[in-house]
């Protein structure tokens, strides 16, 4: 086996919200919940088990982190400019559809890309930018 992608990072400025998103329009599951001294780090991945997992993490977790910095990550992360993440399924229809269903920020509809994928874009509610490609 060669090297993989095991693990992902995006912030979430609402543990809860963002558990929902990931768990309910997205469909994956939950594989980890910690918290700790008020923080809190969810775990998410494909269902089963198999995958990249995706951590959401707090924003201003790391102690080196200047007030600075902080302001600036917050206005990035509310611009939907600081962090985003490529995803793809088997059905961007029903994907997306899900993603509508549960009122997600959309972005852009599923749309046939001139550099030859269809993908649709969706923010997170953390402003990250999820884009879906529909797999072949």
């Amino acid at each position: 086996m060669g090297t993989i992608v095991h693990t992902a990072y995006l912030p979430q400025t609402d543990p809860d919200a963002s558990l929902a998103f990931y768990r309910d329009a997205i469909g994956f599951e939950v594989r980890n919940d910690v918290g700790y001294e008020g923080m809190r780090w969810i775990t998410v991945g494909p269902a089963g088990g198999e995958g990249t997992s995706i951590v959401l993490h707090p924003p201003d977790a790391d102690p080196n982190v200047t007030e600075d910095e902080r302001r600036t990550i917050a206005e990035m992360m509310a611009k939907g400019t600081f962090a985003s993440i490529n995803l793809a399924t088997d059905d961007l229809d029903a994907a997306f559809a899900r993603l509508q269903e549960r009122d997600a920020d959309i972005v852009q509809e599923p749309t046939d890309q001139d550099w030859g994928v269809r993908d649709c874009a969706v923010r997170d509610p953390a402003g990250n930018m999820i884009r879906i490609q529909q797999l072949d």
